[in-house]
């Protein structure tokens, strides 16, 4: 079954050229010219992934993102921002909203589909995450990509669940930014390690009590506690 991409974008060239690649690809492609429609095509059709620009008519990118993420009938849907060179303030914003990866302008048309690829494969996780992390009132299912706090669901984004799930494979272990990127996403990272830090920050404020658990080590990095 193809995955269905919608991309939005007011700049109707780049908006044929990522359709034109991403069904090159094999995914099936929805597409918008403004936020307004965007929000309705996601809460419709529930596409596996969000291609958002930032710049757009009337409703911008980034209050796009914080409406569908507050929505619960779309916030699971991974966001990939499009993004202008100077624009670090807005990918900043975007990440902190529950964007999980972003892409400058202007790109490859290849790496942009393989960027695609990499969010998609992290939405999926692999055959071998077959167990549960449990500590205190924090319960993490590899199988199912869920978190809980005393059996209530904690909704993460892609991103912060793969870095939970890393730094807590490895309690004890200090891990630098630059470590988390390259062994969180078991592939060449896409992001810059300042972006870590504003997940870890997303992801300690949904957690609640247990963000205890992820430690800072000043200068260093982070760490998962080995105590409860």
């Amino acid at each position: 079954m193809k995955n269905t991409i919608l991309v939005v974008d007011d700049e109707k060239d780049i908006l044929e050229l990522l359709r034109y690649n991403l069904e090159k690809g094999g995914y099936k492609v929805l597409s918008s010219s403004n936020g307004e429609r965007a929000l309705d095509l996601a809460k419709k059709n529930k596409p596996d992934l969000v291609v958002l620009d930032l710049m757009l008519p009337g409703i911008d990118g980034l209050e796009v993102c914080k409406l569908l993420k507050k929505n619960k009938d779309t916030a699971h849907i991974p966001i990939v921002m499009l993004t202008a060179k100077d624009a670090e303030s807005d990918v900043v914003v975007g990440l902190e909203l529950g964007a999980d990866d972003y892409i400058t302008k202007p790109f490859s048309p290849k790496v942009f589909v393989a960027r695609i690829k990499t969010v998609l494969r992290r939405k999926g996780g692999t055959a071998e995450d077959k167990e549960q992390i449990g500590i205190g009132d924090l319960l993490i299912d590899l199988t199912k990509h869920e978190v809980s706090v005393k059996n209530r669901p904690v909704n993460l984004t892609i991103t912060e669940f793969r870095i939970l799930e890393f730094l807590a494979k490895n309690p004890g272990k200090v891990f630098s930014r630059d470590q988390i990127l390259n062994n969180a996403w078991k592939e060449e990272p896409f992001i810059v390690d300042r972006a870590v830090d504003v997940h870890v920050r997303g992801l300690r404020k949904k957690l609640g009590k247990p963000a205890d658990y992820i430690e800072t080590v000043r200068g260093v990095g982070y760490r998962f506690s080995e105590n409860e």
